[in-house]
């Protein structure tokens, strides 16, 4: 009865380790590369959209609020203006060949 037992956990473990073997295996294999390339680009294109949905979301939620300033006659605020005013951040990044005069 124990030698049984103890085949049977053999033949068991011998299965498990030939079935990870074979993944391996076949992940190695072009087929094997395609479909790990096409999972991982798959993801990469849910990941964009959810992305680009998040932005959407954000864009439609600010434009909100710039409308609903602008119909109640408040002065919307603008968080980047003193940004823009400095004269040392300005454009430089963007055309710094026009100030280096």
């Amino acid at each position: 009865m124990r030698r049984l037992f103890w085949l049977g956990i053999g033949v068991a473990v011998g299965v498990v380790v030939v079935r990870k073997a074979t993944r391996a295996a076949h992940a190695y294999t072009p087929a094997g590369i395609a479909d790990n390339l096409s999972q991982s680009a798959g993801g990469l294109v849910e990941e964009l959209r959810s992305f680009v949905a998040d932005v959407r979301a954000g864009m439609a939620e600010r434009e909100h609020e710039i409308h609903a300033a602008f119909a109640q006659g408040e002065a919307f605020d603008d968080q980047f203006a003193e940004l823009r005013d400095d004269p040392r951040i300005g454009d430089r990044k963007i055309f710094p060949e026009e100030h280096q005069r």
